[in-house]
């Protein structure tokens, strides 16, 4: 029996500091995909007067900064205007995707966690009415799994960016980095026209 408890001793600390890297990855990841629309938008305004160099900046300090990456080997020679712009062009479309999820992540927090201050009642026909308790907390137990599928997509966001941003210092991408974000962009695009349709 005492070897058991040792034995759970030892392995808590691993599943604690486990969950503790999830949470920073999802974050960090969250922090992440809120910048890539705006510094997108950002860097297809500036590198065609001049600014490529900094973009190029931006986004390495983005990749290692928000999300903790190593900093990759930079190649002798730096990405021509035109590398630049067509990867704003995919992170724009990676950034646009990503407003799906952190759109999710606010609803949460609105419609979940702060569901009985944003919602005056009556509740009666509300999830987990009639009381305002239930329909609070019926509605924060229903985002619960809501949010955890936003932040794994947002985790899974990041990662695909992150690999896009490493071929501006001269890393072949994987066969499979291209079509994904262009398979992101449509399934994105299908998702928020049928969500325009139902409200």
């Amino acid at each position: 029996m005492p070897t058991d408890l040792a034995q759970s001793a030892a392995h808590h600390p691993t599943a604690r500091s486990r969950s503790n890297r999830v949470v920073r990855l999802a974050g960090r990841s969250l922090a992440y995909c809120a910048t890539l629309f705006p510094v997108a938008v950002l860097t297809l305004v500036t590198a065609p007067l001049g600014g490529a160099g900094a973009a190029v900046a931006r986004w390495r300090a983005l990749r290692t900064g928000l999300l903790g990456m190593p900093p990759t080997a930079v190649p002798g020679r730096r990405p021509g205007t035109v590398a630049v712009l067509g990867h704003a062009l995919l992170s724009l479309l990676v950034g646009a995707v990503a407003l799906l999820p952190l759109g999710v992540e606010l609803l949460v927090v609105l419609r979940g966690v702060l569901y009985g201050l944003v919602e005056s009642g009556p509740y009666v026909g509300a999830w987990g009415g009639p009381t305002r308790a239930g329909a609070w907390l019926a509605h924060f137990l229903i985002g619960l799994p809501m949010a955890a599928a936003g932040l794994a997509a947002l985790i899974g966001i990041a990662a695909v960016h992150q690999r896009l941003t490493r071929r501006l210092d001269g890393e072949r991408g994987p066969l499979w980095l291209l079509p994904t974000v262009l398979l992101m962009a449509l399934a994105g695009a299908l998702l928020f026209v049928a969500w325009t349709r139902q409200i």
